[in-house]
């Protein structure tokens, strides 16, 4: 049985303080930032101030994919602006991810290096199904779901995602690459669009949703008919055209406005027939907007028509504001309301586990080992932190799952399958550091010769993969017949001579623990050089062996 052993405590959830953070989405057509005031005992927060800023991060080389130098120039001014704002109103964290055009484009990691290097502002790199786990916590933020089915379409410049939740777990997250940017520089050539490439068009964004939208439909219990939420520049413009036309002005809050299906598509048959310069005529609607509208509209009308549904509920919370509620989860701000979503992360770690067929049981008392040597050698042979520790806890759990495809080199089918497993709640990063850690926990120890870990994003990344796989290598000889042996590990550090004791508590009685011994010191060899110590290990029959 795997027990729900603590991952980590990272914040003090009794301080009870106002707290002023912001969230940054860069998107593939715009940057976005929010800034929040969080009332802790509530626990809410109330938007402050909303900033925009088109970019245009997907149009991107025809021929490398790149994102344009011009491009992210212009992304870099917008985002010290942000930073300018937020300083502005006492912002005492900005939060940052990106999304589609940033994750595609061969130069989208080299782009974020050179957005921390010049502004110090880290930005998270988020898988597709992460974007939409976030987007559904974002809507959860501002709607009541009263425990019923809720559709979420979320329509993007580069992706759509589609999730289905009812306030609890979501059933489903999708993110499909069809988007409005990506979708008018692929395939709208003329102005107006001639017959033949929006018949095209439509053909395509219909043929692509068709599968995910099936996927959904197939999750809705019997009887169950799921309320469509739509969230998205998008979706806020079209509302806003519609409403504007039909009743002379715009709903101020624009959530819970009611968009038909009958007049979505009277707009989209208006909108094919119109030139970039009429569509830019329509009250309400800007210059980059009106170059890409057609489509995300053509997108909101397939998608309705998969679904089966004839109306839409506008949500004005998405991406930035589900940030802003993960990072509440994530510092102990939230207990009760998405209580569900604070286990996320070691939910999501078991059930790729599980996915791989990895024998839970053991992968705990491994992850056990490893969370405990981890905490007794903190501030003695390392400084690192909660949430390493937390990214040390899930490579433990998944450091054998390469066993999955072959016990031959398992360690590097580990680091692929960790690498593409889509584990929610942890960014493109910490993915990658989990992978590394369950890749080195055996054979040969992280060098620059590896492409794995040579493209490490930082000296301080390479350090972390180097000293916590040399702990994880430490703590897999622990249970080496894979029986529990072990109950316990207790460290001792003596300084002048840098001996580093470790004195195991055996499980069973009359069991001398021989095969754990001999493995830890075929095993030690790595950990010896990485911390410049000498390590000896014994049974130890009692508790209480304390750490110096």
């Amino acid at each position: 049985m795997v027990n729900s052993m603590a991952l980590v405590d990272i914040s003090d959830s009794s301080d009870k303080r106002d707290r002023i953070v912001a969230a940054i989405d860069l998107g593939t057509n715009s940057l976005h930032m929010v800034i929040v005031r969080i009332e802790p005992k509530l626990p809410a927060f109330t938007i402050i101030s909303r900033e925009k800023e088109t970019v245009r991060l997907g149009d991107r080389d025809a021929a490398t994919g790149d994102l344009k130098e011009a491009v992210m120039k212009r992304a870099i001014t917008a985002l010290r602006r942000f930073q300018e704002i937020a300083k502005s109103l006492n912002v005492e964290q900005i939060i940052a991810v990106a999304t589609s055009a940033v994750r595609e484009a061969p130069n989208g990691r080299d782009f974020l290096v050179e957005i921390e290097e010049q502004l110090g502002l880290a930005v998270s790199l988020i898988s597709g199904q992460e974007e939409a786990r976030r987007i559904y916590l974002g809507v959860l933020s501002g709607m009541a779901f009263n425990n019923q089915p809720h559709v979420i379409i979320d329509i993007g410049g580069g992706s759509t995602e589609l999730i289905l939740g009812d306030g609890q777990d979501p059933r489903f997250l999708n993110s499909s690459k069809v988007g409005a940017v990506r979708l008018t520089s692929e395939f709208v050539k003329t102005d107006p669009i001639s017959n033949s490439e929006f018949q095209y068009l439509q053909a395509f964004i219909r043929g692509t949703l068709e599968r995910p939208v099936d996927e959904l439909r197939a999750l809705l219990n019997v009887g169950e008919q799921g309320r469509l939420v739509g969230t998205s520049g998008t979706i806020e413009t079209v509302a806003n055209i519609i409403a504007r036309e039909k009743t002379g002005a715009v709903p101020s809050p624009l959530t819970g406005y009611q968009l038909m299906l009958k007049d979505l598509r009277d707009l989209v048959n208006r909108l094919r027939r119109m030139t970039y310069a009429e569509r830019l005529a329509i009250p309400g609607m800007n210059d980059r907007r009106s170059e890409i509208i057609l489509a995300g509209a053509l997108i909101l009308q397939e998608a309705m028509g998969l679904l089966g549904v004839d109306s839409l509920t506008v949500c004005e919370r998405s991406l930035r504001e589900g940030v802003i509620v993960d990072w509440m989860l994530t510092h102990g701000l939230i207990e009760d309301r998405l209580r569900y979503q604070s286990s996320v992360r070691q939910r999501s770690v078991l059930k790729i586990a599980q996915k791989y067929e990895v024998f839970l049981d053991y992968a705990d008392r491994i992850a056990m080992f490893a969370v405990s040597l981890f905490d007794q050698t903190k501030g003695i042979l390392h400084n690192w932190g909660a949430e390493e520790r937390e990214l040390l806890w899930a490579a433990a759990i998944l450091h054998d799952c390469g066993i999955h495809v072959s016990h031959s080199s398992h360690h590097k089918h580990s680091y692929y399958l960790i690498r593409n497993g889509e584990l929610l709640g942890y960014t493109e990063r910490e993915i990658d550091l989990i992978a590394n850690f369950a890749r080195y926990h055996r054979k040969s120890p992280p060098k620059k010769k590896h492409e794995n870990f040579r493209t490490l994003p930082s000296k301080q990344s390479r350090l972390m993969v180097s000293q916590l796989s040399a702990i994880l290598r430490l703590a897999v000889p622990l249970d080496r017949r894979q029986i529990g042996a072990v109950k316990a590990v207790k460290c001792e550090f003596k300084a002048d001579t840098r001996e580093f004791r470790l004195f195991l508590v055996p499980a069973f009685e009359n069991d001398d623990c021989v095969l754990e011994l001999w493995s830890l010191d075929l095993k030690k060899d790595v950990f010896e050089a990485e911390f410049n110590v000498r390590v000896v290990a014994k049974l130890e029959q009692r508790l209480g062996v304390p750490v110096r």
